[in-house]
């Protein structure tokens, strides 16, 4: 495997996830967020939580502006009202010509016409990267009408064809989420192990993902970490943080709490211990 292929091993993908964990905590990425409005705010106590930066610019006139200086940006396509809309395109054109990274969560597409169009328009604007259960990325690669709302209908696995062509098409890393989640690049694919299901049953376990993707890339942008390992740095980062706080939670409620609290306590030292990883090429 060359060096255009890393990580070459579960071991350096943990170690790279350790270092950009470092970084961003000692240099918290600016990280825009157009998301949808459920999860607003538990969407930034999660980036406070693990130590980015968050901004909620929604606003057209400012958003493409803001992903110009951001260090990364996220696009969640939840509650896409006519303004959000139009500041999403805004923003990712704007991201487009900075170079910042950005993150594209197209939320509950597929039997939904007008997010589905609009993530259409924002997936040709080549997302840094994808991030979304197993039916909406079947949805976006046009194999499928979507799942229940927010919820897949589909697996892991089933999707992994639809996530290596849209990788291929658009360039994108993208991220299935699941029991075991799925990123690949179009060569590569990860299969991370970590997480718990109650991550699925508090509003936000998955949007927040996504704006945690978006802040290790832009943390990525001062190691020089490729796209591929960012995401799925933060994808590990994040549910072994899941885990800890599943082990100390009674249900939901107190899970949500919890995992605040996991993310700003797990230490770069933990990753090694906690992760379960598979990965190489395809």
């Amino acid at each position: 495997m060359s060096d255009l292929l890393r990580p070459a091993s579960a071991s350096a993908l943990v170690s790279e996830a350790a270092t950009l964990l470092g970084v961003l905590r000692e240099t918290p990425p600016l990280t825009h967020c157009i998301t949808n409005a459920v999860v607003t705010g538990f969407t930034a106590n999660v980036l406070l939580a693990v130590g980015a930066a968050p901004a909620m610019v929604d606003i057209v006139g400012e958003a493409g502006m803001f992903a110009g200086v951001a260090s990364g940006l996220l696009v969640n396509l939840g509650t896409p009202n006519p303004e959000q809309r139009a500041a999403s395109l805004e923003a990712a054109a704007g991201a487009a010509a900075s170079g910042t990274p950005w993150v594209l969560d197209p939320v509950a597409i597929g039997a939904l016409p007008v997010r589905t169009a609009l993530a259409q328009e924002l997936v040709a604007l080549r997302p840094t990267a994808i991030r979304g259960n197993a039916s909406e990325i079947l949805a976006l690669a046009g194999l499928s009408a979507g799942g229940r709302g927010v919820d897949a209908t589909d697996t892991t696995d089933a999707a992994a064809d639809a996530a290596v062509a849209l990788s291929s098409r658009f360039g994108s890393i993208v991220a299935v989420s699941g029991p075991v989640d799925l990123i690949t690049d179009g060569e590569r694919v990860l299969r991370l192990a970590n997480g718990h299901e109650l991550l699925t049953r508090v509003t936000g376990g998955g949007c927040a993902l996504g704006a945690v993707m978006a802040a290790f890339l832009g943390a990525a942008r001062t190691t020089g970490a490729d796209a591929l390992t960012a995401v799925a740095s933060a994808s590990l980062v994040y549910t072994i943080a899941a885990e800890r706080a599943a082990a100390a939670s009674a249900g939901p409620g107190s899970f949500a709490v919890a995992l605040l609290d996991a993310l700003a306590a797990v230490h770069p030292d933990d990753l090694a211990g906690a992760a379960r990883v598979e990965g190489g090429a395809l």
